[in-house]
């Protein structure tokens, strides 16, 4: 098994292996019965905008991108106005072709290292409030639901119900890259 490595999304190419990441995965969600992503509902300009204002990571093994998630510093579409205390994990995408298991769970760890490295206690994300099964994946990595949120609205206009999760972090600030 290749060994994932990290790093923030900054090259000129990136956006466009973010765009197929997060279709692989909109295309699995479809093919598994998960009304949630669509395919091409995410172009290289979302993820530029992503760099300029948080952070975008990529997780690679055996030179080639398997996930990636985005990382935000504020939420208030879903969280509301919070004091600087959390980070917020956004989009986290796993090429489910190419990735060994558990890759999904290092994205998160590494997230959540990151938060932390930037003294924030706090992990926080969101998921479609439809989507029990991923709900079930984030409460088996920790995270606690404290809330939903009944009308959030999309970049689209679509709006939807989210369901709020966060995790309490150690001092993991040894775990940032």
């Amino acid at each position: 098994m290749n060994e994932i490595t990290f790093r923030r999304a900054e090259d000129r190419d990136d956006p466009a292996v973010l765009v197929a990441l997060y279709d692989r995965a909109a295309r699995w969600m479809l093919a598994s019965g998960i009304d949630q992503w669509k395919p091409g509902e995410k172009d290289e300009e979302h993820f530029r905008l992503r760099q300029r204002n948080g952070e975008v990571w990529l997780a690679e093994a055996g030179g080639r991108a398997v996930g990636a998630f985005e990382l935000w510093w504020r939420d208030e579409a879903a969280w509301g106005p919070q004091p600087p205390e959390a980070g917020y994990v956004h989009r986290l995408m796993v090429d489910r072709e190419h990735a060994a298991a558990g890759t999904g769970r290092a994205l998160l760890a590494h997230a959540e290292g990151r938060i932390a490295g930037a003294g924030r206690a706090w992990s926080r994300l969101d998921c479609v409030s439809s989507n029990p099964r991923l709900r079930t994946y984030y409460e088996g990595a920790g995270y606690t639901v404290v809330g939903e949120q009944p009308v959030k609205e999309g970049a689209d206009g679509s709006l939807y119900a989210v369901t709020l999760l966060e995790k309490r972090l150690g001092d993991a600030s040894q775990e940032a890259r």
